[in-house]
């Protein structure tokens, strides 16, 4: 698919449900799955991507598929680039002058938060860490000088706080090398 300038996800408490809609929403438009997997705690995420049309109705087909098991979702019109290979875990990172992470209960909130980060200052993408091993919350961690960080995580958590779902948030300056051994 060459056009990917939007993501629609749907987060469910249900596997089986979880399945029904990905077939569903594939069904309904011209998308791709980037994910269509089983989440902690015994969650269930389809995300999709495509143009913004194709994706919002992949969206209403989702969304009215899982009815009554959806925990959470979201509609990304203009996703950043860098939200898809921070999802991935494919980043590099040289170096980091302040460290950024935000953390929610939800990987839908996570995702949107990263979007608006990215956009608000001029920071890198580290990753987005979605539900694994962690009891289906999320967290994203981004890299740039502490004026940056600290702008973007503030962006990102904007959104989060009028859902209740913002876990914590953190800006580091001059992180030691050690704290981020695994991502650089």
């Amino acid at each position: 698919m060459s056009n990917k300038s939007a993501i629609g996800m749907i987060e469910m408490n249900s596997i089986a449900k979880g399945y029904a809609v990905g077939d569903a929403m594939l069904k309904a438009a011209n998308v791709e799955i980037v994910f269509n997997r089983t989440i902690c705690p015994g969650k269930f995420m389809v995300m999709v991507a495509g143009d913004v049309a194709a994706v919002e109705s992949a969206m209403s087909a989702g969304l009215d598929m899982g009815s009554e098991t959806i925990v959470d979702e979201l509609i990304i019109p203009n996703v950043h680039p860098s939200v898809f290979s921070a999802i991935s875990g494919t980043r590099v990172i040289e170096e980091t002058a302040a460290l950024g992470i935000i953390e929610t209960f939800s990987v839908a909130t996570i995702i949107e938060a990263a979007d608006a980060a990215v956009k608000a200052a001029n920071v890198e993408l580290i990753d987005i860490h979605l539900a694994m091993a962690i009891g289906g919350k999320g967290f994203l961690t981004l890299t740039g000088d502490v004026a940056a960080v600290t702008a973007a995580v503030d962006a990102g958590t904007d959104y989060i706080k009028k859902k209740g779902l913002l876990v914590d948030k953190v800006v580091i300056p001059q992180p030691r090398k050690e704290i981020l051994r695994d991502k650089l």
